[in-house]
């Protein structure tokens, strides 16, 4: 069987292993690698977070402590100041889309590592993730305007009669449509992502065994495809890490969107 036929057989096991094998199951619920990388990745965000912010100085150092330093400033000018404006929103809502960045990040980046998972792979996290950000948002915008104000100005103000709740309707379901909007592009996007790599991962093998396994002119040459597939990994592989930035932005940035609109707009 030749590398191409053996493709369709472990895409399937890539994309049962990308799906979350049960580890422990409890009837109510179960444990999955997902979990584990997503507790993992709640601690080291935790421990990095605390390491960095007892090395704070007025003159910046270089290292790690200055690449989270540099991201928290960018983070806060972008999104904190260009979207939200004052600094008292800034300084009263920049703890949750930090806290959202860099859970973001560090999940995707941690996907990175060869036999590792992203816990932003699995559409239930970013699904959590994108009810966290509805609730917050919602919550603060019903604090600003009061719940029966804040309801009842979901649908433009000024309609005639009948159709007012004709667009009510349509506006409510757009504000719940974000849930889905939120979770499903950080998903598919990770998701993705990971099956590219994966795919091009087991082409590269599949070429290359044969030659390790019993190496000749025959064999070694039959390889030399494996690093066409090798440069096409790599390539991926950095598109990829500037994908993992990209969606942390994207989706804090959304974030800090829905609530100043949610906050403002009443």
């Amino acid at each position: 069987m030749g590398p191409l036929e053996e493709l369709g057989h472990h895409i399937s096991e890539l994309l049962e292993d990308l799906g979350g094998m049960t580890m422990f199951d409890f009837g109510w619920g179960s444990i999955t690698p997902f979990t584990v990388y997503l507790i993992l990745t709640l601690i080291l965000v935790a421990v990095i977070i605390l390491s960095v912010k007892k090395r704070v100085t007025l003159i910046p150092k270089r290292g790690p402590t200055a690449a989270v330093e540099a991201a928290v400033d960018y983070v806060r000018k972008e999104i904190g100041f260009g979207v939200l404006g004052s600094k008292e929103l800034v300084d009263k809502h920049m703890p949750f889309l930090f806290t959202i960045f860099f859970f973001i990040l560090a999940s995707n980046l941690i996907g990175l590592i060869p036999g590792a998972k992203a816990a932003t792979g699995t559409f239930s996290v970013t699904l959590t993730l994108a009810i966290f950000s509805f609730v917050y948002f919602n919550y603060h915008g019903m604090k600003h305007a009061g719940v029966l104000h804040y309801v009842k100005n979901i649908a433009p103000a000024g309609l005639i009669p009948g159709l007012n709740v004709l667009v009510w309707l349509i506006e409510l379901f757009s504000l719940f449509l974000r849930i889905v909007t939120l979770s499903v592009r950080l998903f598919a996007n990770m998701f993705a992502g990971h099956i590219i790599m994966g795919v091009f991962s087991i082409l590269a093998s599949l070429f290359v065994l044969p030659a390790i396994h019993n190496f000749s002119l025959a064999t070694l040459g039959g390889a030399t495809p494996a690093l066409g597939w090798l440069i096409l990994l790599i390539c991926i592989y950095a598109l990829e890490l500037l994908v993992a930035f990209i969606q942390a932005y994207v989706f804090t940035l959304l974030s800090a969107v829905y609530l100043h609109l949610a906050t403002s707009k009443h």
